[in-house]
């Protein structure tokens, strides 16, 4: 949803800013006023493309700023996640700026995008109409989407019943391309693999053995040091009238006081302990001692091995483990390759298969789509007849796809309409007025209301030709769209206006010989005022005025009954 919009010198805008809540928005004014101008602004939002007129004279640049609230599931945060970005406390800032030299710079929370990615962005956020850039309704390629939300479950079934077909389709298909490359480069992938299997299976590694290995070669470099220091230990701890003899002395002479004060009991067991200790110290530091030898022919061995697990570790992983994970990889690949032949054709069988399967889900939803597309034909004609298009045939194309299987079937959907009786169906990009594109939209968005995740719609002078019970049609069917969608309106239509909930006023000034546009957001008198405006022209009768109250009061009535 669309929170605030800041504008600061915008073609005739010096400074605006807006604030908006859920609900139904008008905004109106006198002819020239600057109401598409507003509209302008949020297209550039979007991702519209720039132009240095749109730089207010006399002024560096022009700055447009737009705050939108978005829920965790929006689905503009899977766009979002793509470009690395993401909102910030659920609330999204687009900011766009473009300089007297035509320039644009655009930012998205305060990180610079591309145009692309604003685009990208923009449709998630906006649906504007009335002009033809921005128009969900003109993307051929979101026409499918439309229909199958139309669709019942059983369709939406279909279509993930075929999904999940296509994708293990591609997976075979990827699979038999790669059990089919070339011959030559096959004989010369085994040849490899073969030498580095034989390479990994020689070395006979264990896992750990890097670690026990640097270890013995430490020793064994060391070996006269150890000694030395060894047998220094040793005559420490064992040598006369030192370690052992020192505590056994000190424990004599403590029996001989315990039998006088059981007191330094706890000593004398404490010195006990240690004698114990230091004999094991002793009797384990002998052994040690014992064993150790200087090798010269130990070392050269275990150096050439650190060697070879080194060259391994270089060429296959960064350890034993990922070296011997390496190399039973490379011997399932290896077998694989062997296979290839008895592989490939168990690979086609199962392609077969599934193609044969693949074809007949495409069918079935191609079936399906046709009768909500027969659904969808009558709907849309019953609510264009609402809005003044009584005599417009809306139809929906197919056309198989020219890529035959793709991820959404094999369907190429497009929504036609003629507006006129005699006329030939055209599709919708074809269509010169934006007002009847506006309308179309309305239709969609109306039968849409509970499938569309687009929040916030735009519409520009969608009531254009329009009057009478039409108007009404168009203002109640906006009304009943902003309950669960946020409508911005530019009309200049009472009956329009009167059914908004919130009315914003566009005036046009003249001050120290500069012109400007000023918004203000109406309370209740000041949409009566500008509702006479809107029945009478320049002059507010009492007349148009107590009109204009009791169109608002009737307006309130509609919205509390629907």
């Amino acid at each position: 949803m669309l929170k605030e919009l800041s504008i600061r010198h915008f073609a005739i805008i010096e400074h605006v800013r807006l604030t908006f809540e859920n609900g139904f928005h008008v905004l109106t004014g006198e002819t020239g006023a600057g109401k598409s101008i507003l509209i302008d602004a949020l297209s550039l939002v979007v991702g519209g493309r720039a132009s240095a007129d749109y730089v207010r004279h006399g002024e560096k640049k022009a700055e447009i700023e737009a705050l939108f609230e978005i829920s965790a599931d929006h689905p503009v945060c899977g766009v979002l996640e793509e470009m690395g970005l993401e909102p910030e406390e659920d609330l999204l800032l687009i900011r766009r700026e473009i300089s007297a030299s035509g320039k644009s710079a655009c930012r998205i929370n305060g990180s610079p995008v591309t145009l692309s990615m604003l685009k990208k962005v923009g449709r998630s956020l906006l649906d504007i109409h009335g002009q033809h850039e921005h128009q969900s309704l003109l993307r051929t390629e979101e026409h499918l989407e439309w229909l199958d939300a139309f669709g019942d479950p059983s369709l939406k079934e279909l279509r993930r019943q075929y999904e999940a077909l296509y994708h293990e389709y591609r997976a075979l298909e990827k699979e038999l391309k790669r059990l089919t490359s070339d011959e030559r480069e096959t004989a010369r992938r085994i040849d490899l693999l073969s030498y580095q299997l034989e390479e990994i299976a020689a070395a006979n590694l264990a896992e750990g053995e890097d670690q026990e290995l640097e270890q013995e070669r430490n020793r064994l470099v060391n070996a006269e040091k150890l000694v030395k220091a060894t047998g220094d230990a040793f005559e420490a701890l064992y040598g006369e009238g030192r370690g052992a003899d020192s505590l056994q002395s000190a424990l004599v002479h403590l029996e001989e006081i315990r039998r006088f004060d059981e007191s330094v009991g706890p000593v004398a067991e404490l010195v006990q302990s240690a004698a114990y200790q230091v004999e094991e110290a002793i009797r384990l530091l002998g052994r040690y001692r014992d064993e150790l030898e200087f090798e010269p022919d130990r070392l050269n061995q275990v150096e050439e091995r650190l060697d070879l697990i080194h060259r391994l570790k270089r060429k296959y992983g960064d350890t034993i483990e990922a070296v011997l994970a390496y190399g039973k990889s490379v011997a399932e690949e290896l077998e694989e390759l062997k296979n290839r032949d008895e592989n490939r054709e168990e690979v086609k069988r199962k392609l077969e298969a599934v193609q044969e399967k693949l074809e007949s889900a495409a069918k079935r939803l191609t079936t399906a789509r046709k009768k909500a597309a027969e659904r969808l034909e009558r709907r849309m004609e019953e609510e264009l007849s609402d809005l003044n298009m009584a005599n417009t045939t809306f139809r929906v194309s197919f056309q198989p796809a020219e890529q035959g299987f793709t991820p959404t079937g094999c369907d190429r959907v497009e929504f036609q309409i003629a507006p006129n009786p005699g006329e030939p169906l055209r599709p919708l990009a074809k269509i010169a007025s934006g007002g009847e594109l506006s309308r179309l939209m309305l239709a969609l968005k109306t039968i849409f209301i509970d499938v569309d995740p687009i929040g916030t719609v735009v519409f520009d002078e969608i009531d254009t030709g329009v009057s009478g019970r039409a108007a009404q049609s168009i203002a109640e069917k906006m009304a009943a769209l902003a309950r669960k969608n946020q409508v911005l309106c530019v009309t200049h239509l009472p009956q329009v206006a009167c059914m908004a909930d919130f009315h914003y006023l566009i005036v046009k000034e003249v001050s120290g010989q500069r012109t400007r546009t000023r918004v203000e957001r109406l309370d209740a008198e000041g949409r009566a005022t500008e509702l006479a405006r809107m029945l009478g022209g320049v002059e507010v009768t009492t007349t148009t005025r107590r009109h204009a109250e009791e169109m608002l009061r009737l307006a309130e009535r509609i919205k509390q009954a629907t």
